[in-house]
């Protein structure tokens, strides 16, 4: 199975395909034809349709939220947190993913064909926003019937979409759960960015986007895109306590270029292993839509705008070792909506696993996130589920 094939035939995939006549217009005022976004369901949607979680996925993730992944065989990304008996519980729960427009398993992205040539899109596919995104999701919601859901998740770019949700569409959002974000892209988030972006352009077999015409890809600029960026995602802590200055398999120095260090072969890995299940130009789109995210812009320039009289439950998360989005972005967001008269709790994590702990195992984050829920529910008045199967 390759990324081309499931961007055909979305795997194990419910697939939400719009019509001919039905054009989804871009912030940059381009328009996609023909628009399909793929997603998976767990869970119960009850009688009154009010159980219904989105959870929104992060730069790299996907639809596999808590199943298996077609192409790797890897449980799903977030199974810690997702099914039954889990802090999003399916037994109580109707939980929603679906892939990002601009991805690349199954919704509809550069690696897609374009109707209008039947060649994949490429870098001719439009450049992206996080309210782009948003704006799907929510047509994707209303196929399900869905007027209000009951919460909204997700971290890093996730948490990007749970913050453009809420501000969006304050009355379809009950509770938001933004985690390890913030409200807009720093520069040097922005700067990371670029390094991945040159990286996979300065590979030969990029071919100006079009490789997939040329049946070849940008593997190994794909790869050091994600090694730089699996950097971010750890802290210096973690790295020194699980690599420190270790060598890989080997006694003492080659004095060559080899992978000598254990943390040097675990990055080759991250990167070999990545480019099995991602498309290239996708990871363009998709960092991009992430640079260009500014809530407060979209507001005159005040954040707390963006908020003003939402009615929505706010648990903003953040975890104290995570440099790409430290505690303070967490906090600006927090003032925001305590400004915006907007109903706000905050916690801070206490953790030496950098940004991807909301992916991991942090006692701390999963209660966090089990009496959160359980507040919203009990508010929502969500007792024990009860309908079919959507």
């Amino acid at each position: 199975m390759t990324i081309s094939d499931l961007q055909s035939i979305p795997v194990n995939s419910a697939l939400l395909q719009f019509g001919a006549d039905e054009m989804f217009v871009t912030d940059a005022g381009r328009s996609i034809a023909q628009m399909a976004i793929a997603y998976q369901t767990y869970g119960t949607l009850n009688g009154e349709k009010s159980n219904a979680v989105l959870i929104c996925h992060a730069l790299t993730g996907d639809q596999y939220v808590a199943s298996q992944h077609p192409v790797t065989g890897k449980p799903g990304w977030w199974e810690l947190m997702v099914g039954p008996g889990r802090p999003i519980d399916t037994s109580r729960y109707f939980v929603i993913c679906s892939n990002v427009i601009g991805g690349c398993i199954g919704s509809t992205g550069p690696a897609s064909v374009n109707p209008a040539t039947g060649l994949s899109y490429g870098i001719d596919f439009p450049v992206l926003t996080i309210n782009d995104i948003v704006r799907a999701q929510a047509l994707l919601v209303d196929h399900l019937g869905i007027d209000t859901l009951f919460c909204v998740a997700g971290g890093s770019m996730g948490g990007m979409q749970v913050l453009q949700w809420a501000a969006r569409f304050p009355e379809r959002v009950f509770a938001a759960l933004p985690i390890a974000t913030g409200a807009r892209h720093s520069a040097q988030n922005i700067a990371f960015h670029e390094v991945g972006r040159q990286a996979i352009m300065a590979d030969p077999d990029w071919r100006a986007g079009r490789y997939l015409e040329e049946k070849v890809r940008p593997e190994k600029g794909l790869a050091v895109a994600r090694m730089a960026a699996h950097i971010t995602y750890l802290s210096e802590n973690a790295l020194q306590s699980k690599f420190g200055r270790k060598l890989q398999d080997r006694t003492s120095r080659t004095f060559s270029f080899d992978a000598d260090f254990q943390v040097e072969s675990y990055l080759r890995h991250q990167g070999a292993s990545f480019v099995e299940r991602f498309d290239a130009n996708s990871y363009l789109y998709m960092t991009r839509a992430m640079d260009y995210f500014d809530l407060a812009a979209e507001y005159g320039g005040q954040l707390a705008r963006a908020f003003l009289n939402s009615r929505t439950r706010f648990c903003v998360v953040s975890f104290t070792s995570d440099w790409l989005f430290p505690t303070s972005e967490s906090r600006a967001v927090v003032h925001a909506l305590n400004a915006g008269g907007a109903s706000v709790s905050f916690v801070e994590i206490e953790t030496d696993r950098g940004h991807d702990a909301f992916l991991l195992d942090v006692p701390d984050f999963i209660a966090t996130t089990r009496g959160f829920l359980g507040s919203a529910a009990q508010a929502r008045g969500l007792g024990a589920v009860s309908g079919v199967k959507a």
